[in-house]
């Protein structure tokens, strides 16, 4: 944030600089380092920091104050999240200075849209109009991740069985998923779009607000269920376009992810394409799947398909 700053503050106002460097001379702004913020709110109710920034050191202690605009804000102070400063010192000599908030998670539902905005309180000749004085913060729930939440029944709603390559009036599939021993947090997905073939995906939790589901080129079907003949290899593989992101949820346990499916030839070049879908895979329980068992019936009959064009 500084950097762009600096070079905003040089376009500009008055600035002193040297050969491949610049020095920043003008007036001493306050102000949030960023206008939005998002706070994955987890079961630990860790501390989320949102920095206050200065664009010049000073060589005295600045102490500025921090307010919640309850007209901006749909999240309850007290209720939702707790602002633990209403003032912070920007100690001598530094930039920045962080003001610690706290989600309350108990209290925050999965599906809530929830946020908070808030203002900062210094003396107008330390306002930069330009950025102004205010930032929000938008909080979000965040369940703690497990695997095992991902086994079981599952329900697959697919856009691909309301294609042309489908004669069914059934949009869901009931299925089975299991850990995969040996590759960490990946599950298979029995017989996901057709019986006999099973489809392995991965989840990365490494960042709690990019919940981000992975999954490697894997035969779904053959070209007889799917296209009605044999083309190509015989297969229908699926992969997932990197145009899209594929998540997951761990309040709601579900996926959704998007999926392009291809023909190959035997020489591994794409013989045709049958387009882009996306699946929303939801994990149920044994009683939920006990009423839905029967009632899920996958008809696969070919319409069409167009060859490749190369």
């Amino acid at each position: 944030f500084m950097k762009y700053a600096v070079v905003a503050a040089v376009t500009a106002l008055s600035v002193g600089c040297k050969t491949g460097d610049f020095t920043y001379t003008g007036p001493d702004y306050l102000m949030f380092a960023d206008t939005m913020y998002r706070y994955g709110v987890q079961q630990s109710n860790e501390i989320f920091n949102v920095r206050v920034s200065a664009t010049r050191a000073a060589d005295y202690d600045r102490k500025v104050g921090v307010e919640i605009v309850d007209r901006e804000s749909n999240a309850v102070e007290g209720r939702h999240f707790r602002l633990l400063a209403s003032t912070v010192t920007i100690p001598a000599g530094r930039l920045a200075v962080d003001v610690p908030v706290q989600g309350i998670y108990e209290n925050i539902g999965a599906t809530d849209s929830l946020g908070f905005a808030l203002n900062l309180i210094v003396p107008e000749d330390k306002q930069w109009d330009h950025y102004g004085t205010r930032t929000k913060v938008v909080m979000q729930k965040v369940c703690p991740f497990d695997i095992n939440n991902f086994t079981g029944y599952c329900t697959v709603t697919s856009t691909f069985f309301m294609s042309d390559f489908v004669q069914s009036t059934n949009t869901m599939r009931l299925i089975t998923s299991d850990v995969v021993e040996g590759k960490e947090n990946t599950v298979v997905l029995h017989d996901l779009l057709y019986d006999g073939y099973d489809v392995e995906i991965s989840f990365d939790s490494s960042d709690v607000l990019e919940p981000a589901v992975n999954m490697e080129e894997q035969a779904c079907g053959s070209t007889g269920e799917v296209i009605g003949s044999l083309f190509g290899d015989g297969r229908v593989v699926m992969y997932q376009p990197t145009t899209y992101t594929s998540y997951y949820s761990t309040c709601e346990n579900f996926v959704l992810q998007y999926f392009t499916m291809i023909v190959r030839n035997k020489d591994g070049s794409i013989y045709g394409s049958l387009g882009t879908y996306v699946n929303i895979i939801e994990w149920i329980s044994d009683a939920e799947a006990e009423k839905l068992r029967g009632t899920e019936v996958l008809a696969v009959n070919a319409l069409r398909f167009a060859p490749h064009p190369s």
